[in-house]
């Protein structure tokens, strides 16, 4: 994972969960992807950033992590 180019897009897919937490077809739809070199949900749900948990109605649902909200959290 080059940490320069993922880890901003990893930042930016958990601060759109942790906003809301989202149904997992919306956030499979909005950041999957076919390319090999750009992992952004696969490198935020190994990392802890993000976890699925239920969703009633429209299945699983994707959250942010304690992990995943530090990461939003502003560098002293």
């Amino acid at each position: 994972m080059s940490e320069t180019i993922i880890a901003p897009l990893v930042r930016d897919l958990v601060a759109w969960v942790a906003a809301k937490p989202r149904p997992y077809r919306e956030v499979i739809e909005a950041w999957r992807t076919s390319c090999p070199r750009l992992t952004v949900w696969e490198d935020a749900l190994e990392g802890g950033f993000v976890v699925l948990g239920p969703g009633g109605p429209e299945g699983l649902q994707v959250s942010a992590t304690p992990r995943g909200r530090a990461l939003l959290a502003p560098q002293a």
